[in-house]
């Protein structure tokens, strides 16, 4: 296995080398062409990387609570509260550990850090860090390999998006409806329905309508929101 091992290192390394090669050749291309600097290059090579980096999609989240969003409601959603007691008195528990629904606005997905609600149904209304014309949304879940018990029954399957006027509408405007895959990649994107003239939103409500089989929570990593800023 040890052996194996280094073998699949060595052979990542020659891949890693093989595309750093062809990078400087097409970068080489393109200082031939003129109008560029090799200095140019790099810093715009740096930056792409870096941003893709922080989140791995390369896409503007206007769902991040650092930028301005927040969580406006769950609805009737219950959060859900793990049994054992991380605080006790005299064998008394005091206090059940549990994430609040903010924690779905934040880049953090290490196993465990998400928003778990009783049932295979729940809500999420979000304001958005600024009104935008909404275009992709992606959900996040840890993977199989990082799960405890090798399973993501809990995770989403199918969801939706709406966009609401207003935090009060009970509904809004359909956006899409989507599936997401247990076996597929832990970050899975999904573009939202075209529409000629596509509505304006600072309010999105998500609705988790099943779970992969969890009979007692379903646990929301990550949500995101994509879109083109109003002009």
């Amino acid at each position: 296995l040890i052996e194996l091992e280094r073998k699949i290192l060595a052979g990542v390394s020659e891949e890693r080398k093989r595309s750093s090669e062809r990078s400087a050749v097409s970068i080489g291309s393109v200082l031939q062409g003129g109008g560029v600097t090799e200095e140019q290059v790099h810093a715009i090579v740096a930056r792409a990387l870096g941003r893709y980096s922080e989140d791995r999609i390369g896409l503007v989240d206007y769902a991040m609570e650092s930028s301005g969003a927040s969580v406006l409601s769950t609805r009737c959603s219950e959060t859900y509260e793990t049994k054992t007691a991380l605080l006790s008195l005299f064998g008394i528990p005091l206090w059940y550990q549990s994430q609040s629904p903010r924690v779905i606005l934040q880049p953090d997905t290490n196993p465990g850090n998400c928003w778990a609600f009783r049932g295979s149904q729940g809500f999420a209304v979000v304001r958005l860090s600024s009104r935008i014309r909404p275009t992709a949304v992606t959900l996040d879940h840890i993977s199989k390999s990082l799960s405890p018990k090798r399973s993501i029954s809990s995770a989403p399957k199918d969801f939706a998006v709406f966009g609401l006027e207003e935090e009060t509408m009970q509904e809004g405007t359909l956006l899409g409806k989507f599936t997401y895959r247990q076996d597929g990649d832990p970050i899975q994107t999904f573009q939202l329905q075209e529409i000629k003239d596509p509505a304006v939103y600072q309010i999105v409500e998500l609705r988790i309508l099943s779970n992969w089989g969890h009979p007692e929570y379903t646990c929301i990593y990550r949500f995101r929101v994509h879109g083109e800023p109003e002009e």
